[in-house]
């Protein structure tokens, strides 16, 4: 008896130990897919200039709610939304306290489509338009996570909370590198309201979007939150410095950094004899920046010689300028030949328009990609032309051939005029 209660207890155990290892992993799996999944911030004005009636019959609110009712409907189930509100609360004359007037309406987690809408239903058009602080506190809201993160800002009027400029704001999000992309949305937009939500979704690399009728702001709205989910390559944040000897070194990948007006950026990568390296750069003018602007992108030795470069100039008004270089070096018959540091430099020539903030510095992008380098007698391009060496040999024999027969038929043709 004894012995069977024992191989009871024993077995017991056993189930109750094996039942808990596999909960831990199931868990951390499950954490894991939290952390990394997409999420999505809705900021919506509900300041009292949303019950102006111009779209489509009905308010700016009514039509923002039945957005959003919509738009829950169709959420992704892998997409953490929440809501935050903006001017929802206080409907009094203070700017102080109307420029704090920003609350979490649904917090940034799985969707619980009833209480979410429930939530969107009780909003009143009320207070102020503090964007600025609105986007502070919609970042924190997605804080942390490698997923994608985006806010998509629904407004029909620029923010009444200056001097913090939400502009400024969203330069500042952006300069933190966390891979945040801000969309805005116009209500029935006016030129300055246009002008400051283009300036606050460029900062970030996101999009502006002007929206005059209740189906094209749930159509647009469906469209952000569902790209949220796409797949993304998220940059890594990292620092050049400001010299070669002191500059981060890089492996292969897409990488994020800032980088002031007059100013350079170092970075170093390690080459293998063998190997290609391959680099590209874009500089984005998230404000606005005197017409003449370049690029430069420099590969040197540790030593100082440049080794190759690339280079794009332009005049006029754009939003990105881009360069790339290669370098493949050479094999060695001597194995234990060590890498070579490369050098690579980072120059601009944007300059910032009167009266423009010249901090934080210019959003740039560099993608490293070090590969095995071209074989000499396999790559198509080790000459140059490539297979169009074939090509210009064929030509050259056809000409040649050609040039034969129409002397002969010349010839020909003299003797016989003369015969005649």
């Amino acid at each position: 008896m004894i012995t069977r209660q024992r191989l009871a207890a024993g077995l017991g155990a056993l189930l109750a130990a094996l039942a808990a290892g596999l909960a831990f992993p199931a868990g951390a799996v499950a954490d894991e897919t939290t952390a990394n999944a997409p999420k999505v911030d809705l900021v919506i004005d509900v300041s009292g200039s949303m019950r102006a009636k111009d779209i489509d019959g009905q308010s700016r609110m009514a039509a923002a709610k039945q957005a959003f009712n919509e738009v829950l409907d169709a959420t992704p189930e892998e997409v953490r939304l929440g809501i935050r509100t903006l001017g929802a609360t206080y409907p009094g004359d203070d700017r102080k306290t109307g420029c704090k007037d920003t609350a979490q309406l649904f917090p940034v987690g799985p969707l619980d489509r009833t209480e979410a809408k429930a939530a969107v239903a009780t909003l009143t058009p009320t207070g102020w338009t503090p964007i600025g602080p609105a986007l502070l506190r919609a970042a924190d809201d997605l804080d942390g996570g490698e997923g994608s993160k985006r806010i998509v800002l629904i407004s029909d009027g620029e923010d009444t909370c200056a001097p913090l400029d939400p502009c400024e704001v969203a330069r500042e999000i952006a300069a933190k590198g966390i891979g945040l992309t801000i969309d805005t949305l116009g209500l029935v937009p006016n030129a300055k309201m246009r002008k400051q939500l283009s300036c606050i979704a460029e900062a970030t690399g996101g999009t502006y979007t002007s929206v005059e009728h209740a189906n094209e702001l749930t159509d647009r709205v469906n469209q952000l939150v569902d790209r949220a989910a796409d797949p993304v390559v998220t940059p890594v944040a990292t620092e050049g410095a400001a010299e070669c000897a002191k500059a981060p070194t890089l492996k292969s990948g897409l990488y994020t950094d800032r980088e002031e007006f007059g100013r350079e950026r170092w970075y170093r990568v390690d080459v293998e004899p063998g190997q290609e390296l391959r680099a590209a750069v874009s500089v984005a003018a998230d404000r606005a920046v005197s017409p003449d602007y370049g690029v430069l992108l420099r590969a040197v030795t540790v030593h100082g010689r440049e080794i190759v470069r690339g280079e794009a100039a332009g005049n006029g008004r754009t939003d990105v300028v881009s360069t790339g270089l290669r370098y493949p070096k050479a094999e060695s018959d001597d194995e234990e030949t060590p890498a070579e540091t490369v050098c690579l430099q980072v120059t601009h020539s944007f300059a910032a328009a009167a009266g423009v903030k010249s901090t934080p510095g210019l959003p740039l992008e560099l993608t490293v990609d070090v590969v095995d380098g071209p074989s000499p007698a396999g790559d198509v391009a080790s000459f140059g032309l490539g297979r169009g060496w074939w090509l210009l040999g064929a030509l050259v024999v056809a000409g040649f051939l050609g040039g034969l027969v129409w002397g002969w038929l010349s010839r020909w043709r003299v003797a016989v005029w003369r015969t005649n």
